[in-house]
């Protein structure tokens, strides 16, 4: 039993108030691994104390001191990597051949240092200096699917900016949570600049949102918690940012390369076993051609390794809890339920995996945009292939949706991808699998979230404005805010 008994204020190992613990689930094994301390509104309120003591002096760090700050928390953290590895693959089932987990957060965090700097904090608008600051105490609210990267991606651009940090992992996630405050407490971060409290977002998360003394919050998880958090950052007018749910399409034109549309679809949205917001959870084929790409999508998904997450030649391991399991399951079955047909998976359990959280990798055809599974975000391993008529067909189906996080098109040389791209509500679009960038942003329309994260949106989410007047010499020296 791995034993994580402390929370991190004001750049110490402490014990929470009350004598508290939570046990971490393997969702592989089923069993207990690992106890962590988890705080309540008292730990809350002295990491907010101590982030708000920090901030006058963080804020004002020449950028070279955050840069160099940023580059020994990189190096930290790439000798931690393995340790966040197979820390992860325990917590959440995540394959330890998914490098992406564990190396993204540090090319994020290259990112951000890249960025700032090369940010310009002040130009000017005519005769007026504008100036961007660093926001304040930022509240920051990480997710379990990816454990590491999202709360690394919050707190890399808030320090960054100049800001002080309560963090809160998610309950799933908690111990890599504390072993990432780990990484930045042997990086040196000076005392109360980041704060670790574990605990339940019905108690810590949303004492954070409400704390007088936090300036901003930052929250990545579901749509409906995403509404509890604002509604309680509202009582004292917090900037909110918010990445919330998603049910992405991927409208998979008619002169499209079939097999490379459902292959890297199924690859996409079965990646880390469904469990992600930007997933193409929905998939748009013309009704002429759902017959010929329903065999490459089940050859795809029948192409998944499911097994120990600590074995390298998993592929696919457990979702992360019994209650996730219990909900996918629940979905896959008022999907038969509704009419939908199954091209392959379902609810049977996958061969000799009769212990562990695992769903085998499962697609649907002839759903209609009205059935539950084409408008529920599932967060696993489960496709529904959608059939249209026209372009127009396409888009009404596509943006017929409470979300707007992520839009993929897939199409050839005989047609305008333009039309649909740019007629998607989604904050990211893709074309024929184009990889993202983390110098542009992230984020959603609609009930996907408000603001964006990484690359230079995402330091401005953590940066007031202020305009100056009366030093027109200054401001004529400051690049030029416009023209």
């Amino acid at each position: 039993m791995l034993l994580y008994p402390h929370l991190y204020i004001d750049g110490q190992w402490v014990e929470p108030t009350e004598p508290r613990h939570v046990e971490l689930i393997d969702p592989t094994r089923e069993v207990a691994f690992a106890k962590v301390a988890i705080g309540t509104a008292a730990d809350v309120d002295l990491a907010a104390a101590a982030a708000s003591r920090a901030f006058p002096s963080f804020s004002t760090t020449p950028v070279a001191e955050r840069i160099a700050l940023i580059d020994r928390i990189i190096d930290v953290y790439e000798s931690h990597a393995d340790e966040f590895s197979q820390l992860i693959a325990r917590e959440v089932g995540i394959p330890v051949a998914n490098r992406a987990q564990v190396n993204g957060p540090a090319g994020h965090m290259k990112v951000a240092r890249d960025v700032l700097r090369n940010y310009q904090f002040e130009a000017s608008i005519g005769d007026a200096i504008v100036r961007r600051e660093p926001i304040g105490v930022c509240a920051l609210i990480s997710p379990w699917n990816w454990p590491v990267q999202t709360g690394v991606i919050k707190v890399i651009y808030a320090l960054a900016a100049g800001c002080t940090v309560i963090a809160k992992p998610s309950m799933n996630a908690a111990a890599s949570g504390t072993l990432f405050a780990q990484v930045l407490h042997e990086a040196g971060v000076p005392a109360g600049v980041f704060n670790l409290v574990n605990g339940t977002g019905r108690e810590v998360g949303d004492t954070m949102s409400r704390h007088p003394l936090v300036d901003m919050v930052s929250f990545t998880g579901s749509t409906a918690a995403g509404r509890q958090v604002g509604a309680a950052a509202a009582d004292t007018v917090k900037r909110v940012s918010l990445e919330l749910g998603g049910k992405s399409a991927n409208v998979v034109l008619p002169d499209a390369d079939l097999e490379k549309a459902a292959r890297w679809t199924i690859q996409r949205c079965f990646f880390n076993a469904g469990q992600s917001c930007h997933a193409p959870a929905r998939m748009l084929v013309h009704e002429s051609q759902i017959d010929e790409i329903v065999p490459f999508l089940v050859d795809e998904a029948r192409s998944f390794r499911l097994g120990d997450p600590l074995e390298s030649s998993t592929t696919m391991g457990p979702v992360v809890s019994a209650d996730q399991y219990k909900s996918i399951r629940d979905l896959i079955k008022r999907g038969i339920d509704e009419g939908a047909v199954l091209a392959t998976g379902g609810l049977e359990v996958p061969d000799g995996l009769d212990v562990g959280y695992f769903v085998q990798p499962t697609v649907f055809t002839n759903v209609t945009p009205e059935m539950t599974i084409a408008r529920e975000e599932i967060f696993g391993p489960v496709l529904a292939v959608m059939p249209y008529r026209d372009e127009d067909d396409a888009l009404r189906i596509a943006n017929d949706s409470p979300y707007g996080l992520g839009g993929y098109v897939f199409g050839g040389e005989r047609t305008n991808p333009h039309r649909i791209v740019n007629g998607l509500r989604a904050g990211r679009v893709s074309y024929n699998g184009a990889p993202t960038d983390s110098y542009t942003p992230m984020g959603g329309y609609k009930q996907s979230g408000i603001g964006r994260s990484m690359g230079r949106f995402g330091l401005e989410e953590y940066l007031e404005i202020k305009s100056i007047y009366g030093f027109g010499d200054e401001a004529q020296a400051l690049p030029k805010l416009f023209g």
